[in-house]
């Protein structure tokens, strides 16, 4: 079989990103260009913003990625884009993108799933990696426990019932004035605090299942601050940051713990943004090696939303000739295991 190379684009929130990946794994050149800056004005993201944004550099992006690898358009063999979830309008400038190059160089399209595109950023940093795994996707806007069986082939174990972690991390980090993204910032300063000093929420459910909440614990910690502020008490930021995010941890650890034990499966993934966590990631480790399990995760520039994993993720699908069509449309609340048909 001929060497399969594929464009993949991403502008699902703040990132507009495109890479070349070669079959499924090897990446030739993914090119992120990040709008952090930009939101950390307005505390978050601010969708017309990032919407305008893309269209501004969606195609010097994919003409740096092009220009990286050293393969022509006329050499791609697919395009491959993430057409939800996300924000509409960001997602629609990254679809436009793709359907237009896909007719121009008559080139099979590919719908991808953002959520499983972090999935498979697990293949690009371990090439030796093979479903069947579990697969905990934590960012901003996800918490999901995933059972993937195959390539492509998925099944949600849990999720959050409420805020997803990252979310979380977000509304602690504007509470405690620290800015946005919060999640960088709390592990920071979670580093120089103790998390035994003070007692937040672990939130398991009676009917056995492996949901999340994280409102509960979010809740808390507000109301411990406010609190504290009442009281005329020093409010100590590196001990509530440890704090918070050991039960955030603990809980996101245990019930991914469960979900392998549950199956017999003993492997387990990272993904997300929220994988970049330095305590998640150790916490797994060390949690993985006393139960005999291997344990898997991105480098942190995989963590982020990036196109490589969307090439990776669409290679498979690729494989399987599951293609879109030019009536593609941006879905901002697609379901993981929702497929594109024509």
């Amino acid at each position: 079989m001929s060497d399969i190379y594929i464009l993949g684009i991403e502008t699902s929130c703040d990132e507009t990103s495109a890479s070349i990946v070669k079959n499924g794994r090897e990446v030739l050149s993914n090119v992120i260009s990040s709008q952090i800056d930009i939101h950390k004005e307005y505390g978050g993201v601010v969708p017309e913003i990032a919407s305008r944004k893309h269209v501004e550099l969606v195609i010097p992006v994919i003409d740096d990625a092009l220009k990286l690898s050293g393969i022509e358009p006329s050499s791609l063999d697919a395009i491959a884009v993430t057409y939800g979830p996300g924000l509409v309008g960001a997602l629609l400038v990254g679809v436009s993108a793709a359907k237009s190059i896909s007719y121009g160089i008559n080139k099979p399209l590919i719908a991808v799933h953002h959520i499983e595109g972090h999935i498979a950023a697990n293949y690009i940093q371990s090439p030796q990696l093979k479903p069947p795994f579990i697969c905990l996707v934590v960012s901003g806007g996800h918490s999901h426990i995933v059972l993937v069986s195959d390539y492509g082939e998925y099944e949600i174990m849990g999720r959050t019932r409420d805020d997803a972690a990252g979310e979380a991390f977000d509304k602690v980090a504007r509470a405690l004035g620290l800015g946005y993204p919060g999640g960088p910032l709390i592990d920071k300063y979670a580093l120089q605090g103790n998390p035994l000093s003070i007692s937040f929420p672990r939130v398991t459910f009676k009917d056995g299942s492996l949901d999340f909440s994280f409102s509960g614990v979010k809740t808390s910690v507000l109301n411990y601050l406010n609190s504290s502020s009442q009281k005329g008490e020093e409010i100590n930021i590196y001990n509530v940051c440890a704090a918070f995010q050991s039960a955030v941890v603990d809980i996101l650890v245990e019930n991914t713990v469960k979900a392998a034990q549950k199956t017999g499966i003993n492997k387990i993934c990272l993904a997300g943004g929220v994988a970049a966590n330095s305590q998640l990631r150790t916490t797994f480790s060390e949690i993985a090696k006393h139960n005999g399990m291997e344990f898997y995760y991105p480098s942190m520039s995989l963590c982020t939303d990036n196109a490589a994993m969307i090439a990776c993720a669409g290679y498979y699908d690729f494989l399987k000739g599951n293609f879109a069509d030019l009536t593609l449309n941006a879905v901002p609340n697609l379901k993981l295991g929702e497929r594109f048909i024509t």
